[in-house]
């Protein structure tokens, strides 16, 4: 990556333009030297995955110019689609010049564990892998989004995790967890592996009453012992987490596990 000019960081999320969390951390990328644009989801699209859908007509998308307090002559834009969408968007020509990273968040809540698959916040990056583009993906553990949410805590540790975003290979995806807590009482910065689940499971049953037919979902406290190491137990322990993620690839071998026989019938 060349260095011969400002890395220009497009910063998007899942919760939505107007979240906090993504103002601060525009905010902190233009302290640490990136040239900054904004492009999030016009609406809250927290657990889209890796969705590419938008609010179509015919094969327009649209987008609306935003001024966001505090961060005067930052391009802003609010888009009715979900984050990978904004991320493919940038890549297919929209952008111009095209980002050197992809910074998402900062996350209302952790992303933790295998459950990374759901989360609008991290597959922003990995999106962002497709197109060559380093990304960081910043969550806050917030247990309720209304509680004080210490964004200063996140952007301390920003600059640190950037340098080491910076040295990755290119492409590359980081997922940084930080606990909700003031600077000084933070724990090192630690590397984690991903758990086998977050720290809060959604449990679904199936209901029927006045309204018909409904599945009622809510979020289930874990009660098994969190898995020493990872992210979740180091969090919960204080530590900010790291953890770089592999987008999708392939194990090759697929027809070596039967038989030749087998494989013919």
């Amino acid at each position: 990556m060349a260095h011969s000019r400002r890395l220009r960081a497009l910063i998007t999320n899942d919760d939505g333009i107007d979240s906090p969390g993504l103002h601060a951390l525009a905010d902190g990328a233009r302290a640490a030297g990136f040239e900054v644009v904004v492009a999030a989801p016009h609406v809250d699209a927290s657990g889209v995955g890796g969705s590419v859908l938008s609010i179509r007509d015919g094969n327009r998308t649209r987008v609306h110019r935003r001024e966001l307090a505090g961060l005067p002559g930052v391009p802003a834009y609010a888009v009715e689609g979900h984050p990978a969408f904004i991320v493919h968007s940038a890549g297919r020509g929209w952008l111009d010049p095209e980002p050197d990273v992809v910074l998402s968040g900062i996350n209302l809540g952790a992303n933790l564990g295998h459950a990374v698959l759901h989360s609008g916040t991290v597959n922003a990056v990995l999106a962002g892998l497709m197109h060559g583009w380093r990304g960081l993906a910043v969550s806050l553990d917030l247990a309720d989004p209304a509680e004080n949410a210490h964004w200063d805590t996140v952007l301390h540790l920003l600059p640190e995790v950037l340098d080491v975003l910076l040295a990755a290979p290119d492409p590359a995806a980081l997922s940084l967890n930080v606990p909700n807590l003031p600077v000084a009482e933070v724990g090192e910065l630690r590397e984690a592996g991903l758990s086998t689940f977050g720290t809060v499971q959604v449990r679904v049953d199936h209901r029927s009453g006045e309204h018909g037919e409904v599945l009622h979902s809510e979020g289930v406290k874990m009660s098994t012992p969190l898995e020493p190491g990872k992210d979740a137990a180091l969090l919960a322990a204080g530590h900010p987490t790291l953890t770089e993620l592999v987008g999708v690839t392939e194990r090759p071998g697929v027809l070596d596990r039967v038989t030749p026989s087998r494989r013919a019938g």
